[in-house]
C-alpha cells in the first residue's frame, strides 16, 4: 500500500503551523489492477509533540494518520482495496434482461 498525504489543515495555537487535520489517498496495486481510497485524519492539538510544519515528511504525517486509525483501521483498508482489485480481476456476473420466450 502506498499512503500519500494530499493536503494538511493547520492552526497557529499552541504553535504556528500545527497540524489538525490532513487529507489523504491510500494505493494498492497489483500487477495491471490498483484500487484508491481517500481518507481524512483529524489531530488532537492537546499532549503531541510538535514538529515544525517545514520539517514534516510525508511519512510523519502517514504516522499520525496510521496511529489515529489503529491496526484495526489499515486492516480495513487494506481488506477493502484488495476486495476491489479481487473484484477487477474476477468481475461479478451480471443478469441479462432476457427477452421472455413467449413474445
Amino acid at each position: 500500500m502506498n499512503w500519500i498525504v494530499t493536503n494538511l489543515f493547520t492552526v497557529n495555537q499552541p504553535e504556528q503551523g500545527y497540524v489538525v487535520t490532513a487529507l489523504y489517498n491510500v494505493v494498492q496495486t497489483d500487477g495491471q489492477y490498483s484500487a484508491e481510497m481517500s481518507g481524512c485524519a483529524q489531530f488532537n492539538v492537546e499532549g503531541s509533540t510538535f514538529i515544525p510544519y517545514e520539517e514534516l515528511t510525508n511519512d510523519i504525517v502517514v504516522s499520525w494518520i496510521q496511529q489515529e486509525l489503529g491496526e484495526s483501521g489499515i486492516e480495513s483498508i487494506e481488506a477493502c482495496l484488495n476486495g476491489q482489485i479481487e473484484t477487477q480481476k474476477n468481475p461479478p456476473i451480471a443478469p441479462e434482461n432476457t427477452p421472455l420466450p413467449w413474445n
